[in-house]
């Protein structure tokens, strides 16, 4: 679901439901070969561990962007794509210089400017995925009762299957959701079969399929989570090596970080090539392991093939297609307002005073600013104007800037910080302990 899911939405979203199919079975193979890449390791490229390669939510809101601005000025499908992915192909290669200095990048990129920029991500795809609750974009009857009670039976599954005992129904729970919403949706009439365009029985992958094209204005964007990426991607590195019983610290693990991050940044740039969305180095697969306790690089293998045969069919992306917009709706604001709250959780373990508090404050609110009065930036040049209307790239500057410029202070406890209530609390939970001495004296 995670490998689909974000190209599903943007064919919908751009009107490409004609490419999706070839688009999606180019995700899988994409992933099949981006795992097999980091488990295999090529020398320096690849971390040798279980690490499933995907498309990555993250990339989005910023690829919508430049995807409307193409069709604002009249491109078609070709334009459309060929710009997306001739701007990732570019992009991916931020990352692959990045690998090699993940430390000093943490230096400018810090936690508030990461958990900012994350925190935006979420928020940014929150009108996409209640537009699809309500039907789509394009819906006559947008906002209909059969598409809101869809959503709602594929949330709620989401949700109650989210708080049971048992951990494979809790690692399921979108891909459990999304099939009984589809399953609904057809025995309600939503889903026709019948409507299956004619498709070759195999998809034969073709480099830059729909050309190549490059714009500096869709790029930036891009590019600013290019340099977010290495950072989120370096964490779930970690946390693998750790669940799979690996070095956290030392040569070997720094080198395995390094090289993880390159192969990152090298799928990205394949991924481009194969034209799909850039690659990223999916977390789920740290609970997966975790929880089954398998960590073999081999089971990856066996993954990674299974991926690739599945990319070489494209029957499989067209009945994916069919599935209406309200059940994908459902799932989509789960997973977008994850996005968000793994920002807040970022924002949260860097510390909220009042320094954070500030940078963060500016630049979500410039960021969403833009997004909801995009007029304010009317009488701005077309080509800044372009920049500048992306919430991301308002935000992610805004962060940067901040965190550069704004000196770091010394955290102690001031007046307006103090919280009596809090105090309180602190006093009756660990009451005092009598001094027995003043006792007696008393």
């Amino acid at each position: 679901v995670g490998i689909i899911t974000p190209t599903l939405i943007m064919g919908s979203a751009l009107g490409l439901q004609s490419e999706v199919p070839y688009l999606i079975s180019m995700a899988l193979f994409v992933s099949g070969l981006g795992t097999f890449v980091q488990a295999r390791r090529f020398g320096p490229v690849g971390s040798g561990l279980l690490c499933l390669q995907g498309t990555s939510f993250s990339f989005i809101s910023v690829i919508l962007s430049a995807g409307f601005m193409v069709k604002a000025r009249g491109g078609g499908t070709d334009e459309i794509l060929s710009t997306i992915f001739g701007v990732c192909f570019f992009a991916a290669f931020i990352e692959v210089v990045l690998s090699q200095f993940i430390g000093k990048l943490r230096m400018l990129i810090t936690p508030v400017v990461t958990g900012t920029i994350i925190t935006l991500m979420g928020l940014s795809l929150i009108k996409v995925a209640m537009t699809d609750i309500a039907g789509g974009f394009a819906a006559a009857d947008l906002g209909a009762a059969n598409h809101l009670a869809l959503a709602a039976l594929v949330l709620g599954t989401i949700v109650v299957l989210n708080r049971v005992d048992v951990p494979f129904l809790r690692l399921g729970a979108i891909v459990i959701g999304l099939t009984l919403g589809y399953a609904v949706a057809w025995l309600m009439g939503d889903v026709n079969f019948a409507s299956l365009p004619d498709l070759p029985l195999m998809s034969v992958p073709v480099p830059f399929k729909y050309g190549f094209s490059f714009d500096w204005v869709a790029f930036v964007p891009v590019a600013v989570i290019f340099l977010v990426s290495p950072l989120e991607a370096a964490g779930d590195l970690t946390a693998n090596s750790m669940i799979s019983r690996q070095p956290v610290k030392g040569p070997v693990y720094i080198r395995r970080i390094k090289s993880g991050l390159l192969a990152d940044g090298l799928n990205s740039a394949m991924a481009a090539v194969f034209n799909s969305m850039p690659m990223v180095t999916f977390a789920q697969n740290n609970g997966v392991i975790q929880l089954t306790g398998v960590a073999s690089r081999y089971v990856a293998f066996f993954i990674a093939g299974l991926l690739v045969v599945l990319g070489l069919f494209p029957m499989i992306g067209a009945v994916l297609q069919l599935m209406p917009k309200p059940v994908l709706g459902g799932a989509e604001l789960v997973m977008f307002g994850t996005v968000a709250v793994a920002g807040i959780k970022i924002l949260a373990e860097a510390g909220l005073h009042r320094r954070n508090m500030l940078i963060v404050a500016i630049s979500i609110g410039m960021g969403l600013g833009v997004a909801a009065v995009p007029q304010v930036l009317r009488e701005l040049p077309m080509a800044l104007h372009n920049i500048f209307e992306s919430p991301i790239t308002v935000g992610a500057l805004c962060a940067i800037v901040l965190n550069i410029f704004l000196p770091e202070e010394f955290i102690e406890l001031e007046e307006d910080d103090f919280d009596p209530e809090a105090s309180i609390l602190q006093v009756m939970e660990n009451p005092p302990v009598p001094d027995a001495a003043a006792g007696r004296n008393r």
